[in-house]
């Protein structure tokens, strides 16, 4: 199992609504791929926290992770709900599985 976190910093500005819908695009979208396992996306609790939004997608494999990210959803919820409303991003990818070395998932 792989654990793909991406932190989002937001445009200055951005709207709490916008953020919602981000939240709800982005749920809505990404479940509609086969290679999601699971996913969670969220906003920040704390004011200070420079990295606003952020989405956990859950993938069986690394096999699986790949595909997503050329998924023609993927790539147009990239287009039409991150890229206008973030400025920046932190990619963190985890191997869930104990004992298993990822160079093999």
């Amino acid at each position: 199992m792989v654990h793909h976190i991406v932190l989002y910093k937001l445009k200055p500005g951005l709207k709490d609504e916008t953020l919602e819908e981000m939240m709800r695009t982005t749920r809505i979208q990404l479940l509609k791929i086969q290679e999601v396992y699971n996913i969670r996306c969220g906003k920040r609790l704390e004011p200070g926290n420079e990295w606003p939004f952020f989405i956990a997608v859950d993938f069986e494999t690394r096999d699986k992770m790949a595909i997503f990210k050329d998924d023609p959803i993927q790539v147009k919820w990239m287009e039409e709900t991150i890229k206008p409303n973030t400025e920046e991003a932190m990619v963190l990818d985890y191997e869930l599985d104990p004992n298993r070395d990822v160079k093999y998932s």
